[in-house]
């Protein structure tokens, strides 16, 4: 159930069964020669509104930029200041909660958006105290990134060996591949398998890593493996959606 594809009383109707929402969160980034530069937000809302299918739970609008400073120096990347996307989650979480939500599980494609994230938890825990006090809703939040669990990475092990990396991965591009199978793109990369290592600042990134990988081998990619890392991240984050729920 798509919060953007629901009226005021349908969603008004759900908080009478539910208080919990999946809230999608990517970034819009360089993915390397054959990655789109929306992956990281293409992965986050197709795994959540497959796990808000398999849960029915509302999901959320896509939150499509994120912190990507250190991806500026390739074209077409965007990025929101660490403060600033502190500042939009709050609103985001601020304005549901007015309306009764409580559980905010937000499920995430884009390593650099972390700490941020959890940083703006602990702003919404702490706005919240100091508005209401000991009457406050127990409000909760927490992250998932849709490639880290342990299904996943098995998978991952046994499609691409030791190619994945870290950045422009062929999980991430397979899943991009199988969403949007007119849109796969194809590139020359030598080496096979790009380099790995850490970086600075986005200068330092393209110095370091010029084609925009990162010790990864996207094209080993397939929206054939794509559909085999939707299915199986689905069915593990709707397991942890329903613990989330769940807790005391």
């Amino acid at each position: 159930m798509q919060l953007l594809l629901s009226t005021w009383a349908e969603a008004e109707a759900y908080l009478k069964t539910s208080k919990g929402i999946i809230l999608p969160i990517g970034s819009t980034e360089q993915h390397g020669p054959n990655g789109l530069i929306g992956t990281d937000a293409i992965c986050a809302e197709v795994v959540a509104r497959g796990v808000g299918d398999a849960t029915g739970a509302m999901v959320g609008p896509t939150i499509p930029v994120g912190m990507a400073v250190h991806h500026m120096d390739f074209a077409g990347s965007m990025t929101l200041k660490p403060s600033t996307l502190i500042a939009l989650l709050r609103d985001y979480v601020m304005s549901l909660a007015e309306h009764g939500f409580e559980r905010f599980f937000f499920i995430n494609g884009h390593g650099g958006n972390v700490a941020s994230v959890r940083a703006a938890f602990y702003e919404i825990y702490a706005e919240n105290r100091a508005l209401r006090g000991r009457q406050a809703p127990e409000l909760r939040c927490t992250l998932v990134n849709w490639w880290e669990n342990q299904e996943i990475g098995r998978l991952s092990r046994e499609l691409f060996g030791g190619k994945e990396g870290s950045h422009a991965t062929p999980s991430e591009v397979s899943l991009t591949q199988y969403a949007y199978p007119e849109s796969i793109k194809t590139a020359a990369m030598d080496p096979e398998t790009a380099s790995p290592g850490g970086f600075y600042d986005a200068r330092d990134f393209r110095r370091r890593h010029p084609d925009g990988r990162i010790g990864s081998a996207p094209g080993l990619a397939s929206p054939e493996h794509g559909k085999r890392l939707f299915d199986t991240a689905v069915e593990a984050i709707s397991r942890q959606y329903g613990s989330f729920l769940a807790e005391a």
